[in-house]
């Protein structure tokens, strides 16, 4: 299925809006709670599966919407159509934390795109969503990241949504490690691996995670600045200041142990 050609623009800096512009019949769908606003002629219905396949029937929509349980998002999809006679109409959404909102172009990634399984915020109907597993059991299992994504498959747009500030990497036959919780998504041409991050004393006192992700390849990387586990740390009593003291407390006293 074709995607549907949308217009959109991307509202505000530190907490954005995306506003989509529908022409007559044409279809965007969302994640579920995310729309902000919706102009009149803007028709919304909650289903089972991203619309990608018309005629899949009912397991197929089953499957479909049970894979997103497993990634932890929601069952249902939100799609919203323009209803109205003629015009153009709007709709807008944002995302559930403060952060960027990224603009894809699916058309140009014909291998499809990996993202972590919170990112997608939404897309141009024909946009497929499916299940992507890690093919390294470890990225998940020790990592606590990576090992469930989702991939995006179409030939329109589509916009995912990051934490803190977004940057673009771009690697040729490169390696860059990252914090697990950093990574947004990245092309399939990325290998995508855990490994442990220094010796046991960083491990447990350098405040950077027991493991980094690793990324080897060509092809390009997301990454945000701010995932939201660590938003909601930095908010908790104590924050990360607390952390750091008592990193440095501890991390004296130990480090000196073990230099012993």
């Amino acid at each position: 299925m074709l995607s549907h050609d949308v217009d959109f623009r991307i509202l505000g800096s530190d907490i954005q809006v995306l506003e989509i512009e529908l022409d007559p019949n044409e279809t965007v769908i969302a994640e579920a709670g995310a729309m902000v606003y919706m102009e009149e002629g803007i028709a919304f219905e909650t289903k089972m599966g991203d619309g990608s396949e018309p005629d899949q029937g009912l397991m197929g929509k089953l499957f479909s919407a049970g894979t997103r349980l497993i990634t932890g998002e929601s069952l249902f999809l939100t799609h919203f159509t323009h209803r109205g006679g003629y015009g153009k109409s709007r709709v807008a959404f944002s995302a559930p934390y403060p952060g960027t909102i990224i603009p894809i172009n699916l058309g140009d990634m014909p291998n499809g795109l990996i993202v972590q399984k919170d990112g997608f915020l939404a897309a141009a109907r024909g946009t497929k969503i499916s299940l992507h597993f890690n093919q390294k059991f470890g990225a998940g299992l020790f990592g606590g990241e990576g090992f469930i994504l989702q991939k995006l498959t179409g030939d329109g747009k589509a916009f995912v949504h990051a934490g803190g500030t977004i940057i673009e990497k771009k690697l040729n036959n490169e390696l860059l490690r990252v914090d697990t919780g950093c990574v947004v998504a990245f092309e399939p041409s990325i290998d995508f691996s855990v490994a442990r991050a220094g010796g046991l004393k960083s491990m447990i006192f350098g405040g950077e995670g027991l493991l980094l992700a690793t990324m080897r390849g060509t092809g390009r990387v997301w990454i945000q600045s701010m995932p939201v586990k660590k938003l909601i740390r930095a908010l908790a009593p104590g924050g990360s200041n607390a952390q750091k003291e008592s990193g440095s407390v501890l991390g004296g006293l130990m480090g000196s142990l073990m230099d012993e």
